[in-house]
């Protein structure tokens, strides 16, 4: 009975959901509107274009690199390292006007002109335009299969208007992770692509384990109202939850600042997914199941569930 009593020491996160509700609009809309004007600033593995690796025999200077690119008319390429210092990847935009075999040799006569005679390319690939606009398509395709499944899971394992919870959370993770790389002009290509699809993951775990604790504080406490039902379950979890978001943003902060540039793009969308994640699982699912009226009869038991219980155990 005591425990019914004191739940003015739980923390009353859902007093301030209207507050969150306000804010998680206006960074949406933000959001939508960057990519409307914006839009995202695709890769080559969606644009198309010529990738290009090249060997050096002493670690090579990547200023200087682009500098001689610059100079010789590939003010656009991207140079970056791949695994070594002494290898080099460079990204061109499509052209039409010259074929994939005939630009990568003049960068490298380009590179060994102006730098080392002794460069050599190691590989050169050429993606087309159709390729692009299709990973385009079946990457979008991937995120609302997730959506999709995880609002059947949700609904299935708890009850429905979680599940709706749940999805809003994630559709609202993943817009505001696009909004970034929109806002900040940061490329996007498949790297941040599988970054997006494990932010839907994260933030999906996060949100099962809240589920499932509200579901039980429901049940378990027969007089708290849904406001405080859900203020003593998020209340409960908040340890779990912040210590799973801190070690794993510990692990992408080292990714961001030592994993170099070729996963720059994807760490920075995991790092800013899992702290949105962590809010939203906290602020924007709950809040939304409690908008749609969940409450103690909706998460109470089956007669199936309850027969079930009622059954010995086997020996």
């Amino acid at each position: 009975m005591r425990e019914i009593i004191s739940t003015d020491e739980r923390i009353p996160f859902m007093r301030f959901r209207g507050v969150f509700a306000i804010i998680s609009g206006l960074l949406l809309v933000a959001s939508i509107v960057s990519l409307s004007v914006n839009k995202l600033n695709f890769g080559l593995d969606f644009t198309g274009g010529t990738l290009i690796e090249v060997g050096f025999q002493q670690p090579a200077n990547l200023q200087q690199v682009r500098d001689v690119l610059d100079d010789n008319g590939y003010g656009d390429a991207i140079v970056q390292n791949y695994g070594t210092q002494q290898d080099l990847l460079i990204r061109l935009e499509p052209r039409t006007d010259v074929k994939a075999e005939q630009l990568g040799s003049s960068i490298i006569e380009a590179l060994r002109s102006n730098i080392d005679q002794s460069i050599e390319m190691r590989r050169i690939e050429f993606v087309g335009p159709n390729v692009g606009d299709e990973f385009i398509e079946q990457g979008g395709l991937a995120m609302l299969t997730a959506l999709i499944c995880i609002l059947i899971y949700i609904a299935l394992r708890f009850e429905w208007r979680l599940a709706v919870g749940a999805v809003a959370a994630l559709a609202h993770d993943v817009i505001l992770t696009l909004g970034l790389f929109s806002i900040l002009g940061l490329e996007f290509d498949l790297t941040v692509l599988a970054a997006l699809l494990a932010v839907i993951g994260y933030s999906i775990n996060d949100t099962v384990v809240v589920s499932d604790r509200i579901r039980e504080t429901f049940r378990k406490f027969a007089k708290l109202t849904p406001m405080q039902t859900v203020n003593r379950a998020l209340t409960d979890t908040l340890s779990r939850t912040l210590v799973t978001s801190l070690t794993t943003i510990l692990v992408l902060l080292t990714l961001f600042f030592l994993g170099g540039p070729l996963i720059h793009g994807f760490s920075t969308a995991l790092l800013f997914g899992v702290v949105i994640g962590t809010y939203s699982s906290i602020f924007i699912a709950s809040s939304v199941a409690i908008t749609f009226g969940v409450s103690r009869e909706d998460l109470m038991p089956t007669e199936v569930e309850k027969e079930g219980a009622d059954q010995d155990p086997l020996p």
